[in-house]
Parts: C-alpha cells; structure tokens; sequence
C-alpha cells in the first residue's frame, strides 16, 4: 500500500425518510464530508425544520465529525428574466441560507442560472442582486458557495471571468465562495489533464476569482469533450479527464487540502463507496 494522502473526499446523499438519514448514509459510505438538499429539490414547497430533525441531525454531524454541505434545490434559477421564478428564487435562496443556519451547516452551493436568452448581462445583473437581497435577508452564519457552470446554452458562470463579474457586485464578499465542478470547467473549455493545462487554469482562476475564495470542489468525471457545453457527469477516471488526469489534479496542493465532493453515477460499474475509493486511491 501507497502512503494515504489526506483527502477529504465523499459524496452527494439523499434526505429520504429523514434529514439526519443523510449523516447515516454519508458514515456508511466512508465520507469525510457529504452534500445533501435539506427539503424536496424538485418543487417550490418545503415542510419547515422540526426541533428533533435539526437536534438529531447536529448530533450525528457533530459525532461522526464528517461536514455538511448543503445544494440548493434546482427549480430556482437567479438570473431568470421572469418576475415570479425570479421572486421565489429569491426567497428560495434566503429559506435555505436560514435552514443551513438552523442545522449548522457552514456552506451552501448554488448554480448561478441561465438567463434564457435575453443576454449575459441582464442575467448577471439580476443574479447579483438576487444574492445581495438574501444575504441582507438572512443572519445566518453560512457562506454562500458560487459554482462554475458547464458552458450549456445561457447559463451564467461557465467562465471564471463571468463568476468575477458577479462577485464584483456583491455587497458582502466575506460570506462568498466558490465550488469548482472539474466536469464543467472542463465542459466550458478549461483543460485540466495536463500539468500544463491544470496550472494555466488555476492560473486564470486565481486571477479572476482568487484561489482564496475557493471552498469547495465538486470531483467528477464527464462524458463530453473538453469545450462541449455538456453537463454529463461520469466515474472518477472513467471519462475524458481519465485517470492521469485525476491524479495530476489529487496530487495539486490546491485540490488536496479541500472538501471533494463527488456527484458520480451509481450503476452497474460502480457506486459511491467505489467512487470514493478511486479517489482515494488516485491521491495516494
């Protein structure tokens, strides 16, 4: 056996039954850390957190030591040119700061949205102040992790410069950080297989975002090409980035010492213990 590097990896897992199930599933798969949806990711209605939820879900955070990470849901969309999706973004966007402080859950991750054709700058505009009105709104003591998109059709943030230009607007910056998906910066055209190419991205990423704003990497492989636009997550090192370069990325001082986050298939192929043991692995 390799001398095991200290990666803190794990996997996106499901609420079912109960919140604090999550914990429980998150220990059973061997993760150091875990991502979740703290309600229903698929409609606009919640159920409120109940007092023995949150105490039993801080109890089991607390006694496994493994760190919660919180998704937002995927019907709000921040840059949307329609009043009402806007609206109940918004007010998404701020329920879900406060429920992240009620279950003591120090980040939230949120895609930035698609504009729907009405142009990067309106859609830019509108999701800065999106942001701006739910930090306000909310006390919580929870920092509000910006992702990298894939480059699809009118999405917002695909390229560190758009994510530069939304950060420049925000009023409170300490309460901001930022996930790198590696499928989509490698979807919108950042190569990360190579060492040349790995430092170049970085480079560029700390020269519009900053490497200290970066908190959070969401570890998958993709089925698309580099440049694509695709949004297809696949196995660590069974897609286009490969094993060579999942190595090259396990073994960057910039990657190694962040929460990895791991949103992989689960099919015949493999699972998520597998997933984060091809990680582990990887790092060694």
């Amino acid at each position: 056996m390799g001398e095991q590097r200290s990666v803190k990896v794990g996997v996106h897992v499901s609420i079912a039954g109960s919140l604090d199930l999550a914990v429980d599933r998150a220990s059973d798969a061997g993760c150091d850390v875990f991502q979740m949806f703290s309600r229903n990711p698929r409609g606009w209605a919640y159920s409120p957190l109940t007092k023995e939820v949150t105490d039993l879900f801080r109890q089991k955070v607390k006694t496994t030591g493994i760190i919660p990470v919180d998704h937002m849901p995927y019907l709000p969309n921040l840059a949307s040119p329609k009043p009402e999706v806007y609206e109940k973004s918004v007010a998404t966007l701020t329920a879900e700061l406060d429920r992240c402080g009620t279950l003591g859950i120090p980040y939230l991750v949120t895609h930035l949205g698609h504009h729907l054709g009405d142009g990067m700058a309106g859609g830019r505009a509108r999701v800065i102040k999106a942001i701006n009105a739910s930090l306000a709104a909310s006390d919580a003591d929870v920092m509000l992790i910006l992702e990298n998109t894939a480059g699809e059709k009118n999405s917002v943030g695909s390229s560190f410069e758009h994510i530069h230009g939304i950060m420049a607007g925000l009023d409170d910056t300490k309460r901001i950080g930022v996930c790198f998906d590696t499928c989509h910066a490698f979807a919108a055209g950042y190569e990360l297989r190579t060492a040349e190419g790995l430092e170049e991205t970085l480079s560029q990423f700390d020269e519009q975002v900053g490497l200290k704003n970066l908190k959070v990497i969401h570890l998958n492989d993709t089925k698309g090409e580099k440049g694509s636009g695709l949004d297809r997550h696949e196995h660590i090192g069974l897609g286009q980035i490969g094993e060579d370069g999942f190595r090259r990325i396990l073994h960057h001082k910039v990657f190694s010492k962040l929460p990895l986050i791991c949103e992989t298939p689960v099919d015949e192929r493999r699972d998520d213990r597998g997933n984060i043991a091809a990680v582990r692995g990887l790092a060694r």
